[in-house]
């Protein structure tokens, strides 16, 4: 880590983002792991331990790595000590999606750059926005370019054509929902450019994308349309999508910035647009460990856990499930046993709160234990419900991970 870099430990503004959903409350110490923590406050309820050097660390990968602009996608982990840290570790820019968001950027880092890239807004969110000073803002339809170039002033300001392919590498696309065809995009450069916007593109290769040659193949295609458009792109967003450490070795990040390096270089020749990604997953996830406690074990050995898929698990569902899980026993000692494929469900009546394909845990776990999730900062906190009157995860500051 950066020598110069400060690591935001503090508690201001810790509780503030999230009280508002019902689902984070903060303790106000700073411990030195979640065992001893664990140990120490035997806690009932899920807890979501955030560690900001490893934050301040993935920050600085992506700050010397990615060249161009790195953003965060506030919608990952809107946490306030997030936005703090990551502000505190360099980062000068933040995508935003609602004016919910921009309000919390503009708290914890008040001179910080806002992009505007959920492609959908009301007319009051887009006053709001022009209101509160952001000069950037993406479109991938029609209706929504008449929105913007009927509220926001030209001059000065971005706009970035979202374009959509069907590309492969990554979990799931973002496709059916945003992003114009080459076509379209090339009609929407056209008329972005007439009105006098700067005019960008974006896009988005989808959630854990592996496969460097994804963004390739979206670069070659954004060239395409900006040479049919007759439009010298002013910046060419990235999107996100780079992949977090669910299972197995950690995702390398280096060769995805190397492709996209050459990528911009290779099909954009002399007019190379200047380079953004807004990564929110990769950026947050493997700051936060993820605890929740055994409530019981059926006859039949499901286990039973104080959190489930309506609450931090909730993307247990749709992805890949993380295999990154250790577990330890009510006094903090880990649980060691060869393990076995258990049936796992949340702690609602819903019987629809099942992890889809269950944990391998240790033959010698019992009621009272702790099953640590590790790289789960993003869409924890984001996506909890109160179904049942669960989802209160509480927070808590560590200085490492270490077991």
């Amino acid at each position: 880590m950066n020598k110069n870099t400060t690591v935001t430990t503090s508690r201001l503004g810790f509780a503030a983002g999230n009280d508002s959903a019902a689902s984070m409350k903060s303790d106000t110490s700073v411990w030195k792991s979640p065992r001893d923590y664990l140990a120490a406050r035997q806690p009932d309820s899920p807890v979501a331990f955030f560690c900001p050097r490893t934050l301040h660390q993935t920050a600085e990968e992506f700050l010397e790595g990615f060249p161009g602009l790195v953003t965060y996608a506030v919608k990952a982990n809107p946490d306030p000590a997030v936005i703090a840290n990551l502000h505190a570790a360099g980062l000068r820019a933040f995508d935003v999606a609602s004016p919910v968001e921009i309000d919390l950027v503009r708290a914890m880092a008040t001179t910080a750059t806002l992009h505007y890239n959920n492609p959908v807004r009301s007319r009051a969110e887009i006053a709001y926005a022009v209101n509160a000073g952001v000069r950037s803002y993406s479109v991938d339809s029609f209706g929504e370019f008449d929105k913007l170039a009927e509220l926001v002033p030209a001059e000065g300001t971005e706009m970035s054509v979202r374009l959509k392919l069907t590309v492969k590498g990554a979990a799931y696309d973002f496709g059916e929902k945003f992003g114009a065809n080459a076509e379209k995009a090339v009609d929407l450069l056209k008329r972005a450019s007439a009105a006098g916007y700067l005019t960008s593109m974006t896009f988005h290769p989808g959630t854990q994308c592996f496969d460097p040659q994804a963004w390739v193949s979206y670069m070659a295609t954004c060239a395409d349309v900006a040479k049919q458009a007759g439009v010298a792109l002013h910046r060419l967003n990235v999107g996100g999508g780079f992949p977090s450490h669910r299972a197995g070795d950690a995702p390398a990040l280096e060769p995805i910035f190397k492709a996209i390096e050459g990528g911009v270089k290779a099909h954009f020749g002399k007019n190379t647009p200047m380079l953004v990604c807004e990564p929110g997953r990769a950026m947050a996830a493997e700051a936060f460990t993820l605890v929740a406690r055994v409530k019981g074990i059926g006859d039949n050995g499901a286990v039973y856990l104080n959190d489930g898929i309506y609450g931090g698990l909730t993307e247990f569902r749709d992805l890949d499930t993380l295999k990154r899980v250790n577990c330890l026993s009510s006094d903090g000692q880990p649980r060691f046993r060869k393990g076995t494929l258990r049936v796992v469900f949340g702690p609602t009546c819903d019987s629809l709160d099942k992890l889809p394909d269950g944990l391998n845990l240790p033959g010698d776990i019992a009621e009272g234990d702790y099953i640590l999730f590790s790289g789960m900062g993003a869409y924890v906190h984001a996506t909890c419900t109160r179904f049942n009157g669960y989802g209160d995860i509480r927070t808590v500051t560590v200085s490492g991970f270490a077991y």
